[in-house]
């Protein structure tokens, strides 16, 4: 990459981050979007003023090779926010590449199973955690950033902030997860957080200003569910409320 490309490139790469900001898309989106440019403009050596189809066919065919199509789609919508943002290009000269359509029946949860994996995980912010998101049908995202402020007690319902789409939902709250938060909550006595981070343990917990690792709560259910042999995808939206015997074992 030459002075005067890689100069060129930095200036792209600027605007394309603040037209990110700017269309108040969400923090994940942005970080995918603007890995998309640099990991193009790594391949193309900073210029991406012309590329022509063909260069484009073979970029995508090459990173199909190597990692998964939804790398694939993220970088071509990457892409295409570039050009109409920050080249000002119609996105009709880029080929579009079409990820095959697939439909999936997902894997149910079922009571029994919940309730053994609830009983299986020893941490006690991931037992209440898991437990939370599977009888009130929440993503992930969505019960890492719950706040104290977010339960209606008097109501029984949940405001879920800034949810898929960027927007809010009211989700009804059972009584079990009621009981079951409060007393998590007596544990940690975070002001702010519902699931504070572990960093300091749950006597330090109310100190926390960050949820619990995302990471961490993925792989301790990765590792529950090989130890139980449940072959299913968890956590997903349940068709039923469970209300297991939380054991209240401080890990």
């Amino acid at each position: 990459m030459t002075p005067s490309i890689e100069l060129k490139f930095n200036h792209y790469y600027s605007q394309h981050c603040k037209h990110l900001a700017l269309q108040g898309l969400q923090p994940k989106t942005i970080d995918a979007y603007s890995r998309a440019i640099r990991r193009i403009g790594a391949h193309f050596q900073g210029d991406l003023d012309n590329l022509v189809q063909e260069q484009l066919v073979d970029y995508f065919h090459d990173l199909l090779k190597r990692l998964s199509w939804s790398a694939v789609k993220l970088d071509l919508y990457g892409l295409k926010f570039f050009y109409t943002h920050v080249l000002h290009k119609p996105w009709a000269d880029v080929p579009m590449i079409k990820p095959p359509r697939c439909t999936r029946i997902p894997d149910i949860v079922t009571m029994a199973e919940a309730q053994q994996l609830f009983m299986s995980t020893r941490i006690l912010s991931y037992r209440v955690f898991y437990f939370t998101i599977y009888s009130m049908g929440l993503r992930l995202g969505e019960g890492l950033n719950l706040k104290v402020g977010d339960i209606d007690a008097a109501r029984m319902r949940v405001h879920i902030r800034n949810a898929k789409g960027n927007k809010d939902r009211l989700v009804p709250l059972p009584l079990g997860t009621l009981l079951v938060l409060r007393k998590f909550w007596a544990v940690h006595k975070n002001p702010v957080l519902i699931f504070p981070n572990r960093a300091r343990g749950l006597k330090g917990a109310h100190l926390a200003e960050s949820p619990l690792d995302r990471g961490g709560v993925q792989k301790t259910i990765k590792l529950v569910t090989q130890e139980i042999g449940l072959k299913k995808t968890f956590p997903v939206t349940p068709y039923a409320i469970v209300t297991p015997l939380i054991c209240w074992k401080q890990a």
